[in-house]
Order: structure tokens, then sequence, then C-alpha cells
């Protein structure tokens, strides 16, 4: 469901701001570093996480300001409100409807997918940034992804606690949180298989136009039975500081289709034709598996596309739900139909 009102106090270059935008496009433009990011930042913090920029809470309250944050928004059945408050500063608050609610509720209201610049070669990157991306993609159709995913990473860090701890350490307080990691840890290779299943049958029958089609599966870990497999490696895991087994350790494995080469050898271009092409067939999922659309977040995409590029981007985001899109220029979004159109500047945002 699209955000129909949003508001900032003291958040990021923002002392306050107030928009109300469209349920279509959204068009932010304004020079470099005048906020239009910001705002993008702003409406991912409506799922659960740290938003696009994956910083920390402090970092998003305005310098100047009293050292918290707060972000709202309308949306068609629910009043949202997250942020923080100057005793408290990486503490996440969360309300809807005015009641205290859970940062992983935020999930069952709505689903927000980005693309930003820093993105751009996730393909290069480790595996750590593929995992982040694709558990995005998961979480937009499972919220319960979030939930699992929590409760797998406090039973594995009190593991690896308690594997660095000099004295012997208890044998069944161990299997207690091996057992913990294993039965979230199923839920996370199932969600993950499941969405990456359904996500590839999408993309082979997305259509053939501007942007390559890939093809993805997983690697780097093999669902078996996880409690067996972190018993085995307590004496590795304690000389290594970690858990060496378990979802953790999963990589999304992409392929250019066509080519059937490793998207990390495509060129430049390629590869971000490659990611749209992806985040485009995962909104088009979530749309037939959540009845509704989920808001898009695209920073500076429009930049980087040739005209004929940037043409069927337009035509394949038309009538798809809420797309926010920013741009240094307004001519950049040139062949976008109705939308709704903010300048950015200083701080500030108007209607253009």
């Amino acid at each position: 469901m699209p955000v129909s009102r949003l508001t900032l106090t003291d958040f990021r270059s923002y002392p306050s701001a107030l928009i109300e935008p469209g349920a279509g496009f959204v068009l932010l433009s304004g020079e470099n570093g005048a906020g239009k990011t910001n705002l993008l930042e702003a409406v991912s913090l409506l799922s659960p996480g740290r938003g696009l920029r994956g910083a920390a809470l402090s970092d998003m309250a305005r310098i100047g300001g009293e050292g918290g944050f707060a972000v709202a928004a309308r949306l068609a059945e629910a009043d949202i409100g997250t942020g923080t408050v100057p005793t408290a500063p990486e503490r996440r608050q969360v309300r809807i409807n005015s009641a205290p609610a859970t940062v992983n509720s935020l999930s069952e209201r709505l689903s927000v997918l980005w693309l930003t610049p820093a993105m751009d070669r996730i393909f290069l990157g480790s595996a750590g940034d593929r995992r982040r991306f694709l558990d995005r993609l998961v979480l937009a159709l499972q919220p319960s992804h979030a939930h699992h995913s929590s409760r797998y990473e406090a039973a594995m860090r009190s593991r690896n606690k308690l594997l660095a701890d000099d004295r012997i350490p208890d044998p069944s307080w161990l299997a207690a949180l091996e057992q913990q990691m294993a039965e979230h840890g199923a839920s996370i290779g199932d969600a993950r298989a499941h969405t990456v299943a359904e996500l590839e049958r999408r993309l082979e029958e997305s259509p053939e136009d501007e942007f390559a089609r890939a093809s993805i599966r997983l690697g780097g870990w093999e669902q078996a039975d996880l409690a067996e497999q972190l018993r085995q490696a307590r004496g590795r895991d304690a000389a290594a500081g970690r858990a060496t087994v378990g979802p953790h350790r999963q990589d999304l494995l992409v392929l250019h289709r066509a080519k059937q080469m490793d998207a990390a050898r495509s060129s430049t271009g390629e590869q971000k034709a490659l990611l749209l092409g992806l985040v485009l067939a995962h909104a088009e999922l979530v749309t037939e598996r959540r009845g509704e659309p989920p808001i898009l977040l695209l920073d500076e995409v429009a930049a980087h596309l040739d005209p004929k590029r940037r043409a069927a981007l337009f035509a394949r985001l038309e009538g798809r739900g809420q797309v926010w899109m920013t741009a240094t220029e307004a001519a950049l979004f040139e062949g976008v139909g109705t939308a709704t159109r903010f300048h950015v500047e200083g701080g500030s945002v108007s209607a253009s």
C-alpha cells in the first residue's frame, strides 16, 4: 500500500518536512547533496532493518538537533511511526496507530525494496552483501523471516561466546543453543530456497526487453541436519571464533541467463541491467503473492541508463504501485506519465 503522507522531524538534513505523494511515481529532483536520498532512506525505515544505507540510528539524527529523530507515514489502513529519543539514540522505537509495536511487525504492513548506486557492484562484493540483499527479497514475501533471522543470530552469538570461554563449555547448553540455531536456521533456509525457486520461475517468464535476465540459485551451504553439523564443528568453530556452517554462510549465485556467464564477469552495464531486472521480477512476484505491489525506492537509477533503457524501465514500472525515484535533473524523468513531482533543495521539499 502506498504512503500518502510522510513527515520527518530532525531526520538527516531535515529539521522538519511534510510531503503528500501520490500512489504511482514519486519523482524527486535536485542537486547532489540536496537531501533526495535522505527521503528515500526515511521511507526505507518503514520496514525492518537499518534502512537503505545500513547506517547507525544515531547517525540519522540531524546534526544540531536534540539527538533523536522521527519518521511518520500514513498508509491506507494505518499510521506508522519510527525513530529514536535523545536518551537512547541507538534504540529504535516503532508505533502503529499510536500503539507501541515491534520493528518486525512493520513487514506485516507493507514491503519496501530499494536500489542505490552502492548496490551497482553487488555481484562483485562479498557473499554477505548478496545474502543481505536476498534476505530483503525474502522478507517482502515472508514477514516471519525477520523473526527467525534475529533468533538465529542471537543463538549463534551465544554459542560463539560459549565456545570462546576458556573453561570447558557445558555440553547441554551448547546442544540447546545448537538446536535453536537448527530450528530457526531451517526456517531461514526454507524461506530462501522457496523465494529463489519462485523468483527463478518468474525470471524465466520475464519479457525479453532491455534488461538482461538473470538466473539465480543458492550456494555456500546445503541444508542438512544443522544441529549435527554444529556439534561436529565445535572444535573448528572454537578455533575460528565463529560458526563455520549454517545459513549465515549462504550466497546468492547469479548468472547472465542468455550468456550463461557469472554476473561478476559481465560488463558494468550488464550488471546494472541484471540487478534491475531481478528487482523488477521480484516486485511482480511480491504483487502476485501479497496481492499488492511493494514500494520501490530507486536512487539515481535513471542517470545510469541510456535513453532506451530508461524508457523500458518507465514502461515496466507504470502501474506497478508506488515508485520513488531520484535524479539530479528533472529532465531524466522525461517519458514518465502521471507522477507526483518534488524539488529538493537545502533540506526542504517543494511540489513542482
